[in-house]
């Protein structure tokens, strides 16, 4: 890659760090804003899940707007909406203010993210030189969640506000510097009246309902969401200019990746929030300590781009994400026998068994998404991908949390939490093992640099 080339990838990879780091360092903060602002538990509870619905209400919608409306126009102009909500959300002194920030933060990720993942598939070209750059990309991605723990810790510190404000800085960089760099073919043209309105608007209340339902683990708003994605499908079959064609539903590879990448984030989630309570709540540590104990996770973000691009250039996307999942399996497992005075040296195989796993699951996972699809529709397929991490991510968090909390944080609540990533993984193993049966070996390629 030239120069050029990869100053467009550090501009989307800065991007999705952007969204890892914003998520990883709030999580860290939510006592401090609690007990600076007065919130009551169900109002900080709030602040999280205001992120989810906007960001999985949306995504789907997102995803075709993206492919519709133009990749780098969407990408643009949602980050510079990132960028003002976020600072507004350090400028909050009322919970409802720090809601309404949160949600329409998780709206504009909701649309930047898949515009940027196919603004990378659109900029790098099929084969080694796009698996190198989704590699980085991936790779970035898990760095913004590791480190956002770090930083998260030490900017609470200084003062939670900063865990909003070192967002809008970062932002406001990858804003001047995307805008004479990232370049993009033309959207397909539309006749009038071309855009799905009725589409639009049911499939996002439908997501908004069932996102909210993940998040509270509510069963009336998840029969109105699932309903109302039946009308969404009816509405689709009839559309002249669908807003998603249901055609892409049809791959079994396309479904197969996106149930992975749901159970593969539920349980990253899960064990990432379970490990927190542990150290935390039983241990008694900080939240700067915990976050440097959880940065040994981080190896991901150094074979993310090298041994995971090497990999798959040998022996395929689909093989190096089933040993991802095995890997993964693995590093929770070695978490079941925790004890309340566990030493850092036995923790040590697990994180960085999972380090590894995210790093071999996470860019496959990612490559796996838009193979086969065509290039008009890789942004409704980067939403579909992202739409199955979120909703993972939340129903992780809520799962474990209605485990480990039901009866109070106890040494057997967090071992009995434990099991659901270890489960949740050894699904997404089996998943993947039925379309190994039905994958090429591809030979071996030379990596571009």
């Amino acid at each position: 890659m030239d120069l050029r080339a990869w100053s467009v990838l550090l501009v989307l990879c800065g991007a999705i760090f952007l969204e890892g780091i914003d998520i990883a360092m709030l999580n860290v903060a939510l006592p401090a804003i609690r007990a600076d602002l007065g919130l009551s538990t169900g109002l900080l509870s709030g602040v999280v899940s205001a992120y989810v619905l906007g960001y999985g209400g949306f995504m789907l919608l997102g995803g075709r707007a993206a492919d519709l409306l133009g990749r780098r126009r969407m990408f643009l102009f949602w980050l510079a909406v990132f960028l003002i909500f976020s600072g507004l959300g350090g400028l909050a002194t009322e919970g409802w203010q720090l809601l309404v920030a949160r949600f329409i933060t998780g709206v504009a990720a909701a649309f930047m993210t898949p515009a940027g993942l196919a603004l990378i598939t659109a900029n790098f070209p099929d084969g080694p030189l796009r698996n190198r750059a989704l590699g980085v990309y991936a790779g970035t991605a898990a760095g913004g969640f590791s480190l956002g723990l770090v930083a998260g810790g030490a900017l609470v510190t200084i003062g939670w506000r900063w865990v909003f404000f070192a967002p809008v800085l970062l932002a406001a960089v990858l804003l001047a510097a995307a805008v004479p760099l990232l370049r993009d073919t033309a959207p397909p043209p539309r006749p009038a009246r071309a855009f799905d309105l009725r589409g639009a608007v049911t499939v996002t209340t439908a997501m908004l309902l069932l996102a909210y339902a993940v998040v509270d683990l509510a069963v009336g708003p998840a029969l109105a969401g699932l309903a109302l994605l039946a009308v969404f499908v009816a509405i689709e079959r009839r559309a002249p200019h669908p807003l998603v064609r249901l055609g892409i539903l049809r791959s079994a590879r396309l479904i197969r990746v996106n149930v992975t990448a749901h159970l593969f984030l539920f349980a990253f989630a899960g064990f990432q929030f379970v490990v927190t309570l542990y150290l935390q709540e039983l241990r008694g540590w900080s939240p700067m300590r915990t976050g440097l104990v959880m940065l040994l996770a981080g190896i991901d973000t150094v074979l993310a781009p090298t041994l995971t691009t090497w990999l798959v250039n040998r022996h395929g996307a689909v093989r190096v994400l089933f040993g991802g999942l095995v890997a993964g399996v693995l590093a929770y497992a070695s978490f079941l026998p925790v004890t309340e005075d566990w030493t850092y040296s036995a923790m040590v195989p697990g994180l960085v068994l999972l380090g590894v796993a995210f790093a071999l699951a996470y860019g496959p996972l990612t490559m796996a998404a838009t193979e086969g699809v065509a290039e008009r529709e890789h942004g409704l397929a980067g939403g579909l991908l992202y739409t199955a991490i979120q909703f993972g991510t939340a129903l992780g968090i809520s799962a474990v949390t209605a485990v480990s909390l039901a009866g109070g944080v106890s040494i057997g609540s967090i071992r009995a939490a434990l099991w659901l990533p270890v489960g949740a993984v050894v699904v997404a193993a089996a998943v993947t093992a039925f379309g190994l049966a039905g994958e090429r070996r591809p030979k071996p390629a030379v990596v571009l640099t």
